[in-house]
């Protein structure tokens, strides 16, 4: 995948969360935010941020969570976590649920 691709596919997958995550927070306690290509995942109660971030010269997306780095790489439909075969959204969706002491929220 070229660095074109990737980024039109980042910016596909980060809209996507985006949009998803917005909806999730209506029903609990964190707020989300997109910025310069950036999202971010604020929490009070435990306080904590996460952030999600392409990075282009390794064709990956980032999550950065609970003092650890997340490195999700293209599969051919998806940006998955090689580690767990998580998608995206299935990642962060636990990550979220794992923060706020719920179950995943699906994403």
């Amino acid at each position: 995948m070229d660095e074109q691709e990737f980024k039109v596919r980042a910016e596909q997958a980060l809209d996507d969360l985006y949009r998803r995550l917005s909806a999730a927070a209506e029903d609990y306690e964190f707020e989300v935010d997109f910025n310069a290509g950036a999202l971010a995942i604020e929490f009070e109660n435990p306080p904590a941020k996460f952030v999600v971030s392409p990075n282009s010269p390794v064709s990956q997306i980032w999550v950065s969570a609970h003092s650890k780095s997340f490195k999700l790489d293209w599969n051919g439909s998806a940006f998955v976590f090689p580690a767990t075969g998580e998608t995206l959204n299935q990642l962060v969706g636990r990550l979220v649920g794992e923060q706020l002491g719920v179950a995943p929220i699906v994403l």
